[in-house]
């Protein structure tokens, strides 16, 4: 059983994570068309010439005519096709008209709306008390996309990084995880049809390789990511019930609730953590509206209040709450004193390191802070020390210039 759980907790460690688009250019979607409804019969059906296209038909449809575009692409299943209407009675199509093929072109590749989280075999993952910040509701560098099986799209993919990692693409059915497999695909004629934009999509096959976990590396490409999310829910963040609401690194909107940001050794491993935060807290009744964010980040350090380029990772945890008013915020601050007090008795073990929590709650004027080093030696000790031994040093050297006496 040791050897069983051994390998049940490397395959914990090493979990993918699935995120599928969601929009289609599939023909028999009603959303697809300008009129709502699939063109039948009498229609007379309409794709702009200068749109590129490409369109998975299901089934088989009789039309009065239909204009195509000068660029674009039909993917027939088993059984479809294209007849011209014969002038039979078509019930439900009594009086035909011009049906227009909605414009795709402005689904973006970094909408988080776009995506949902689901499982391996493409069905929607169950809720549960995980979300991930808006950063991470994007596909991660090391995250598998599943674009679903007899489905057509077209995916905006302008980008400010070099390029867009990930692990595996799965198109059609068919799983892509090799970059000789994708750069193959690529080179097909569909891939230009479906992809467009600056960016560039690159396939790596390989999972994350640390076990105290990944930063998701979306962070370039984060102000399109928040323009897009409050594009799509008018154009301004939601106004908080607290007063300094909390802004968590790769989240768009401010916050109440808590955060905490850890500082790891190399024993920590994430997922076991998640999992016992989720088994040990989060399972509570009294935590059943309280839902968790947890990954690793890269925060950028600063020095006499100058932002250096350099990064410092750490794992950051944000906690929410469904408490309204005056209330919004205060379960999520109890089960962050609950994580704070078991980093104080269990830290070390579990490769932490030390721990701050900032909170801030509806019956707050202000956020408050805390913190809670593990280890004997704080950071402030070290950084002490340092400059002891700089003017020391400093000392010494004056000394032997002739400068001191």
């Amino acid at each position: 059983t040791g050897l069983n759980c051994f390998f049940c907790s490397l395959s914990a460690a090493t979990a993918a994570v699935y995120k599928q688009w969601i929009p289609n250019t599939n023909f028999e979607t009603a959303s697809n068309w300008d009129k709502g409804r699939v063109p039948c019969a009498r229609d007379v059906v309409h794709f702009e010439k200068d749109k590129v296209v490409s369109v998975f038909v299901g089934s088989p449809h009789a039309l009065t005519d239909m204009y195509l575009p000068l660029n674009g692409e039909f993917v027939l299943a088993a059984g479809a096709a294209f007849t011209a209407f014969d002038g039979s009675w078509d019930p439900g199509c009594d009086s035909g008209g011009a049906v227009r093929f909605a414009d795709a072109e402005h689904r973006a590749w970094f909408d988080p709306t776009l995506w949902q989280d689901v499982l391996p075999s493409g069905e929607l993952k169950p809720s549960g008390p995980i979300f991930s910040v808006d950063e991470e509701r994007v596909p991660c560098r090391y995250d598998d996309v599943i674009f679903q099986p007899e489905t057509s799209f077209r995916v905006n993919i302008d980008s400010w990084q070099p390029v867009i990692h990930l692990r595996s693409i799965s198109v059609m059915g068919q799983e892509l995880n090799t970059p000789s497999s994708w750069a193959g695909y690529l080179g097909g004629p569909s891939a230009p049809l479906q992809f467009h934009g600056n960016g560039t999509l690159q396939v790596t096959g390989t999972g994350c390789p640390d076990k105290s976990g990944c930063a998701c590396g979306n962070g370039p490409d984060g102000p399109r990511i928040c323009a897009a999310l409050l594009r799509a829910s008018g154009r301004q963040c939601p106004e908080p019930a607290c007063q300094s609401p909390l802004q968590p690194l790769g989240h768009c909107c401010g916050v109440c609730g808590a955060t905490i940001n850890l500082d790891f050794t190399p024993d920590f491993d994430l997922q076991k953590y998640q999992d016992r935060l989720v088994q040990e807290l989060l399972s509570q009744p009294k935590y059943a509206g309280v839902q968790m964010a947890i990954s690793k980040v890269h925060k950028a350090q600063t020095f006499l209040g100058i932002t250096s380029r350099s990064t410092t990772p750490l794992i950051q945890i944000v906690l929410i709450d469904d408490r309204t008013g005056v209330q919004a915020g205060t379960a999520a601050e109890q089960l962050a004193g609950d994580i704070m007090e078991s980093i104080a008795q269990h830290g070390e073990v579990l490769g932490i390191a030390s721990g701050k929590m900032e909170v801030a709650t509806g019956s707050t004027a202000s956020r408050q802070e805390g913190s809670h080093p593990v280890s004997r030696i704080t950071a402030g000790t070290v950084m002490g020390l340092l400059f002891t031994l700089l003017f020391l040093g400093g000392i010494l050297f004056l000394y032997r210039k002739g400068k001191l006496r």
